[in-house]
């Protein structure tokens, strides 16, 4: 069972704390993380891409020439597809690209991506994320102090708002509540920096 040091925000230890092998122990599955990113990804686009077919192109209201006697092809519009300037056929609507993996996959995802971080050592234990008012130099201190120095994810089992607050302006760092956490998050970033208490709500949810 992997054990980890439980940090105080002085970057002191203060306990120890043994993770749960069936959520921070496994095997990584690089399939299912790699599925759980695409539709994560695939989630997040907005989809309002669209085209103009000829019912949307302005003008064409007056058919261009008679049908006979002109020595021309027949046409009813200028907006017809097939001038320049009309409408185009089978263009891209706006859409929704989200989709759903099911719950068992998903699961198994977050947990490749938790025992992924682990294997790697690039999990922290903090034993509690408390500010007494929103300083982001005092956040920028704390991070110095559990040797974060690149992007880091920090994972609280309740979040306060002066940590929020003191959180959101540095670049790279990322403030989310336990039941938040996504692999997308997880992998984007180099260091998972978890609260006891969010280590026991991560477990209780996904140890079941």
């Amino acid at each position: 069972m992997p054990k980890l040091a439980v940090l105080d925000m002085s970057g002191k230890q203060v306990d120890e704390i043994v993770l749960s092998d069936a959520v921070f122990g496994i095997t990584p599955n690089q399939a299912v993380l790699h599925d759980a990113v695409v539709m994560q990804q695939a989630s997040l686009r907005r989809g309002t891409h669209a085209t103009k077919n000829r019912a949307a192109v302005r003008g064409g209201g007056k058919k261009p020439w008679r049908q006979k006697g002109t020595g021309r092809a027949r046409h009813g519009s200028i907006r017809s597809p097939l001038w320049v300037g009309g409408g185009v056929v089978f263009g891209p609507q706006p859409r929704s690209y989200a989709y759903k993996l099911p719950k068992k996959v998903r699961r198994l995802a977050i947990k490749s991506a938790l025992s992924s971080k682990v294997l790697d050592s690039q999990v922290v234990v903090l034993d509690e994320l408390k500010m007494d008012q929103p300083k982001t130099k005092e956040m920028v201190q704390v991070l110095k102090n559990l040797g974060v120095d690149r992007k880091a994810l920090i994972v609280a089992d309740q979040l306060e708002d002066n940590a929020v607050l003191s959180a959101r302006n540095i670049p790279g760092v990322k403030l989310i509540p336990a039941d938040g956490l996504n692999v997308l998050d997880v992998l984007y970033h180099d260091k998972l920096i978890l609260t006891r208490g969010a280590v026991n709500r991560v477990e209780e949810v996904l140890g079941r």
